[in-house]
């Protein structure tokens, strides 16, 4: 593919409560097994996109542990790569990244090096399957400045987190709103964008000189009357891990078999960090009804209804419902649990009794001495 890639991964997002106290959005896991930035990693993967940069900043210890091999998404080659880059301390600037733009603007080398006519800007928070060989056919096509992959939402969805966009019957963008209070238009921005590199740089160093630092904002809303922005419709499966319920929501939609069906099983694959972990171990007593069980987990009450990553134990006598379980959380024996989601190297007490009330999902965080109990 004639593109690079770049990955924004370095947000801060309060929605998520305590779930981003220690961790990237981009690094909560997902489906048992995965990272939320697996699937943005894979499609760029898939679609043959060799050059590859994540841009990182708030909480990245545990992403980058994650990213520290890049074989697993096939970016181990001597030409091009998978490239992580944090905020620097240089002779000319000493800022933390100020907006998406301005973290471009800080690693606008790894843009200037590059040969590739095109670049692809993707947010590392998204849950989704895409060839993004179609979206620079469209973009070519319609010799667009900028392209934004959009999609249809619900009339029930709340869309005051997104960026909404209204088209015209060419599918040219007309208008742009950032979370809107009350939204004039039911498409929203997926946050994936393809525009031409040298476009793209010189975009960017304009913005900095005019103090301005984000990359919707400042760039596509501003630039909406003069440059040709088309939006692309993506119509398949796609959410965004924004909030906790919609962290929630989309580890239980794995729990359906045609999201799992869609992801795992159709091609093209989704690709992640690969642990040597022994397969889950059901003991006398367990009883699992439609639920994801991760490698090393160690099972001996109940679970219905829940995604359990790896490396967790449930106690005997335990019922957990409803419920997410990172990894290696540890839940002492006739422990309730229900509509929660126990965040990761937590432990539960015997005897505890946890529950998610009035349709609310309930973060637990448990930092129990595991070994003396």
């Amino acid at each position: 593919m004639r593109a690079i890639g770049i990955i924004l991964a370095g947000g801060n997002n309060r929605r998520m409560q305590e779930l981003s106290y220690k961790r990237a959005v981009c690094a909560m896991p997902i489906a048992g097994s995965y990272r939320s930035i697996d699937f943005t990693l894979s499609n760029m993967s898939n679609s043959h996109i060799q050059k590859v940069a994540v841009l990182t900043q708030y909480n990245a210890s545990s992403l980058h542990e994650h990213l520290s091999s890049s074989k697993w998404w096939d970016f181990g080659r001597k030409q091009g790569g998978l490239y992580v880059y944090t905020p620097a301390v240089t002779s000319q600037n000493s800022n933390w990244y100020r907006g998406t733009a301005d973290a471009i603007y800080q690693n606008l080398d790894f843009l200037k090096s590059s040969h590739e006519p095109y670049v692809l800007v993707a947010s590392g928070d998204g849950v989704y399957k895409m060839d993004f060989n179609k979206v620079l056919e469209y973009h070519i096509e319609r010799r667009a400045d900028i392209t934004v992959v959009c999609r249809d939402m619900s009339p029930s969805a709340n869309l005051e987190r997104f960026g909404t966009i209204r088209m015209n019957e060419e599918s040219r963008v007309e208008e742009f709103e950032e979370k809107p209070l009350h939204a004039k238009s039911r498409v929203i921005s997926c946050g994936i964008y393809i525009l031409r590199r040298r476009q793209l740089i010189e975009m960017v160093e304009k913005c900095i000189e005019e103090d301005r630092y984000d990359f919707v904002r400042d760039i596509l809303i501003r630039y909406k009357d003069v440059k040709r922005i088309y939006g692309y419709k993506i119509r398949d499966y796609w959410r965004n891990i924004a909030s906790v319920e919609d962290y929630y929501s989309t580890n239980m939609d794995f729990l359906k078999p045609e999201v799992r069906n869609y992801f795992f099983k159709q091609y093209p694959d989704i690709y992640s960090k690969v642990d040597d972990l022994a397969p889950a171990k059901y003991n006398v007593g367990a009883s699992v009804k439609n639920s994801l069980i991760s490698s090393g987990c160690i099972v001996n009450g109940v679970v219905e209804d829940s995604v359990v990553f790896k490396k967790s134990y449930i106690g005997n006598n335990c019922v957990i419902k409803n419920s997410i379980i990172l990894n290696d959380v540890y839940i002492g024996d006739n422990t309730y649990i229900e509509n929660c989601i126990l965040e990761s190297h937590s432990t539960i007490r015997a005897n505890a009794h946890y529950v998610g009330e009035d349709g609310q999902i309930r973060i637990v965080v448990e930092r129990n001495e595991r070994y003396t109990m």
